[in-house]
Order: C-alpha cells, then sequence, then structure tokens
C-alpha cells in the first residue's frame, strides 16, 4: 500500500484525484490555498485534464463546481472559512437543486484568527443547508471522508461539506493511499427541471431534502465516523468533535484516564447516538473547535439534569483554538507547558517587502491626501491592509472583500469628500467589480485606487484573474477615459504621482487610479527560475 507524507489539504487533495475527481475550483484563502496547489502540481491531475485553474471568488467556484456536477462528474470546490459566505447563495441553494456527479465543499476555517477577519464555524452552513458534513480528525481519515462524501453526495443526490480548521490543513501525517478509481461518465441529469428552482419546484424539492436529511443520519458513509468507547469511570464522559479528539488521546491515549468517549466526525448524527454515554454519565464534557454547535444541541435534547461542561460555560475558552493543554485543563489533568523557550529574535510587527509597490502607492497616497484630513480611506483584503499598521497608518477600514469601495460610495453618499477607496487586483475581480458598476451608474464622488501587483500576493503569489485587464475592465464599465488614470508606484514617480492623485481627489465623480507595478517576489521569482533555466 502506498503511503505519503501529507498536509491535511494536500490528503484531500489526493483523495479528490484518486476518487475519480475531474475538476477542482477555487479561489485562493489561507488555510485552504493548499489543496489547489497540489492539484495543479498534479503529474497524474495533468495527464488526466483535470480541471485546476483558480475561480474569480469563491461563488463563482461554487457554481463552476455545480455545473461539472450537472454533466455527472465529480468536482471539488475549496475555500476558506470567510470564503463560504461569499458562495452561500449558490451552497444553500445546491441542496435544494441537488447534484447529478458527485460534488464536495471543503471549507477551512481558521479559530484564532491566524490569517482571517473573525472566527466562523462552517459546520453550521452544513446544517442550515441541510446536508451531510464531515469533520475530520487526522489527515488519514480526512483521506477516507473523501471517498466517502462523493459517495454519499451521489447516493443522496446531496453537496457535502467537509469541515476541516487551520491545524488540520496544516500539519503532516503518514497517509496510506487506497487505490484509485476512473473518473466518471459525462451524464446530463435525468430531470430536465432538477435545476430550475422556480417557487413551485423549489417548494416540492424543500420536503424532499428534509426527508433525505433524516435519512443521512443513519447512511454508514456517515455513521461510522462516529464512535463511542466505554470507560470503567462513570463521573464524567467526554464527546470530542473532529480534531478535538486527536488534542483528547493526546492525553488520555496511554489510558491515564478510562473516561467514556464519544467521537463524533460526521454530521447529522441520530440523538440515540449520545445515549450510551449521557445514560451513563452523571456530567458530559463537550470538545469542539469552533462554535458550540454540538453543545447547544445536546442542552435541547437532554432534559433530565444531566450537567453539561463545554465552551459555553467557559471550561473550554470561548474563542480560539483547542490544544492539548486546554483538553488536559477541562478533564482535570495536570497542565504542563515545558520551558519557555528564550527570545532570540525580536518580535516585530508585519510590514510591506522590501521594495513593494504597495509601500509607494502609500507614501503618494499619505501625501497627496493630508490637506483633507483624517479618515477618508477605505482599504480592503490584501498585502496592502498592512497599511493600516504604522509608519503608514493610512486606511480606516477593512471588512470584507470588495468592501473598500461600495464603503467609499455609502460614505460619499454622506457627504464625505473625498472618499478614497484602496483595492487590490485579485479583490477588484474577486468583489470590486459590482461596487465600480455601482459608482458609475450613481456617478458617485469616489477615487477608486486599485493596486496592482498582478498577483494574488498575500497568499503566495498565485494567477491573478486581473493581470493584464483591469484598464479594459473599467473601461467596459463606464469609467470615463479622462480619469482612468495608470501610475507606476516608484519613489522616481513619487511627486507625479501625488499630482495626479490630487487632481482625482478633486474630481467630483468616479476615477479610478491603478498603481501597477509587479509584486517584488513573484518579479524576483521569475528571475531566479530564468536564470535557472526552468
Amino acid at each position: 500500500m502506498k503511503r505519503l507524507l501529507l498536509l491535511g489539504d494536500e490528503a484531500i487533495a489526493q483523495a479528490a484525484l484518486d476518487a475519480g475527481m475531474s475538476g477542482m475550483y477555487a479561489y485562493p484563502g489561507t488555510p485552504s490555498t493548499e489543496i489547489m496547489e497540489y492539484v495543479q502540481s498534479s503529474a497524474e491531475a495533468g495527464q488526466r485534464n483535470v480541471h485546476r485553474k483558480w475561480s474569480s471568488n469563491e461563488k463563482t467556484a461554487m457554481e463552476a463546481a455545480l455545473g461539472m456536477s450537472y454533466a455527472g462528474k465529480r468536482a471539488m470546490v475549496a475555500m476558506k472559512h470567510v470564503g463560504l459566505n461569499v458562495a452561500a447563495d449558490a451552497f444553500i441553494n445546491s441542496a435544494m437543486t441537488g447534484v447529478n456527479g458527485g460534488l464536495i465543499v471543503v471549507s477551512a476555517d481558521d479559530p484564532s484568527m491566524h490569517s482571517s477577519q473573525n472566527e466562523q464555524d462552517s459546520r453550521f452552513y452544513a446544517k442550515f443547508a441541510m446536508v451531510p458534513c464531515f469533520e475530520p480528525s487526522n489527515q488519514q481519515e480526512a483521506y477516507e471522508m473523501v471517498f466517502d462524501a462523493f459517495e454519499a453526495s451521489e447516493k443522496y443526490r446531496l453537496p457535502v461539506l467537509i469541515r476541516i480548521t487551520t491545524r488540520l490543513a496544516h500539519s503532516r501525517a503518514s497517509v496510506s493511499l487506497k487505490e484509485a478509481l476512473p473518473e466518471r461518465e459525462r451524464s446530463i441529469p435525468s430531470d430536465p427541471l432538477q435545476f430550475v428552482l422556480l417557487p413551485a419546484i423549489a417548494r416540492k424539492k424543500y420536503k424532499a431534502l428534509l426527508t433525505s436529511y433524516e435519512s443521512l443520519k443513519y447512511d454508514l458513509r456517515i455513521s461510522k465516523y462516529n464512535t463511542f468507547k466505554d470507560g470503567i469511570k462513570r463521573d464524567l464522559g467526554i464527546i470530542a468533535c473532529g480534531i478535538a479528539y486527536n488534542y483528547l488521546m493526546e492525553n488520555i491515549g496511554d489510558s491515564q484516564v478510562d473516561f467514556p468517549v464519544l467521537k463524533i466526525a460526521a454530521y447529522p448524527f441520530p440523538k440515540d447516538l449520545i445515549k450510551d454515554i449521557t445514560e451513563r454519565c452523571n456530567e458530559i464534557l463537550i470538545l469542539e473547535e469552533g462554535a458550540p454547535l454540538v453543545e447547544e444541541a445536546l442542552r435541547g435534547i437532554l432534559d433530565n439534569g444531566i450537567k453539561i461542561f463545554g465552551r459555553l460555560d467557559e471550561t473550554v475558552p470561548r474563542d480560539g483554538e483547542l490544544n492539548p493543554a486546554i483538553v488536559a485543563k477541562a478533564i482535570g489533568l495536570p497542565v504542563s507547558f515545558g520551558s519557555e523557550v528564550p527570545a532570540l529574535v525580536k518580535m516585530r510587527p508585519p510590514s510591506f517587502c522590501k521594495g513593494c509597490g504597495h509601500a509607494d502607492m502609500f507614501d503618494s497616497l499619505i501625501e497627496a491626501i493630508k490637506e483633507y484630513g483624517p479618515g477618508r480611506v477605505f482599504s480592503d483584503i490584501g498585502c496592502y491592509t498592512l497599511g493600516a499598521l504604522p509608519p503608514y497608518s493610512a486606511i480606516n477600514s477593512c471588512v470584507d472583500m470588495g468592501a473598500s469601495v461600495t464603503m467609499a460610495i455609502g460614505a460619499a453618499d454622506a457627504g464625505l469628500f473625498p472618499a478614497v477607496a484602496v483595492i487590490g487586483d485579485s479583490t477588484f475581480t474577486h468583489s470590486g467589480l459590482t461596487g465600480l458598476l455601482d459608482a458609475v451608474v450613481k456617478n458617485s464622488s469616489v477615487t477608486i485606487i486599485i493596486s496592482d501587483n498582478s498577483t494574488t500576493g498575500m497568499t503566495g503569489g498565485q494567477e491573478s484573474q486581473a493581470t493584464g485587464r483591469i484598464e479594459q475592465i473599467c473601461k467596459g464599465i463606464g469609467v470615463s477615459a479622462e480619469h482612468l488614470k495608470v501610475i507606476v508606484p516608484l519613489r522616481k514617480n513619487h511627486e507625479e504621482n501625488i499630482r495626479i492623485m490630487k487632481e482625482e481627489f478633486e474630481y467630483r465623480g468616479v476615477s479610478v487610479i491603478i498603481a501597477s507595478r509587479e509584486c517584488i517576489q513573484t518579479a524576483s521569482a521569475k528571475r531566479k527560475s530564468a536564470a535557472s533555466g526552468n
């Protein structure tokens, strides 16, 4: 049996290829990015001509994957948790339409917000949409779940959510591979109205979805991942979900404490599942990474005076990641943090790379806007968000992808002048296009600076859908050529760039400034590649 040392992300990607996937769709977002990158670098995927190009955003990725499923092929779409918000419309409705070929949606949650704006638990989306959800506890289980997820998807004609978190996505383990399956043959849905959600059709589909969701609880492909192990003690029983089960086993794997343990790694589950543990124990501790989804459900199910501990009563911290030490403390074991590591390197805040075009753009922007006073620059999500930190302290918002443009429009509607938006090239094609269209239609008094570094820089330099197209896109949307300016953010152009920005700030209408200069990191990588002959 072949074994590979894989990240959790990579185990999922390899499993999808081995399970006969024909298309991979995604938008870069940590901690999910490596799923697509693994498929893109796979020789096997290349030989089979598996689709593996980045999409403009998570919604387009979800919809394209649904289209491949419509044609009878197996498809996977991957995103980080906030990306599922972007894809939510298509995701929720895909449960109503159902699927043809197997469809898996991978959402990589980021508890503790290592690279995200919020903590969010994607299991709620699966419950809301009423679709199966798998939550692997380790890399091997993640690999195996992909096969069962595709099978369950095709059996119940539903998309399936696989929910992982940062530590599983970015840690490595040895994974045993299965025998690869062939790709599915192309086939059109037998029901020509399956994907037509007119209200009369949707009402019938919703009733069928309710019935399917109840059936899922007893399907072996799902239920086999939820296991109960009895223990001698009866004072405390533990329910551990997903990767939290691994943290628990790090503490009690050597049988120091013989608690009854219920592992939950797949949803939905029947009420009967918890009886084995709740009828044995006086108290229940619930360990789950993210929100107290199971804990809240059990507090509703149990009405017999049994004590329940978890995130809601802060036996486990309400925010942040779990870890073995937190779990040990929760179950009453001594906590050892080890010896303190001496600080060999002074901590420093993140900063722009030396020679970054974003830095030169901000230098000009700060100078150009200072006469108007503070609080006029709305920004977005990308490397340029570092403009919020000293020494720049140049931006006043960072909410979600594309919000810089639309917040500037709203502020202009309120009379703020000038109202300036700063957005990156990849974020612009992700979610900024529609905001710009609103601005053009309303003739809003906004200046939009598109800081174009020709890549999706914050997630590692993936291809940007905007490269070489921004000026034409803006013209096509209706931006006046007179107020569509292209500048090169370099120190030698500093004074000229300030002049152009000041002129556009004074314009009572829509103006766009494209600050175009390739990312210093991707440019360096290209030079090294050329020098090595690759």
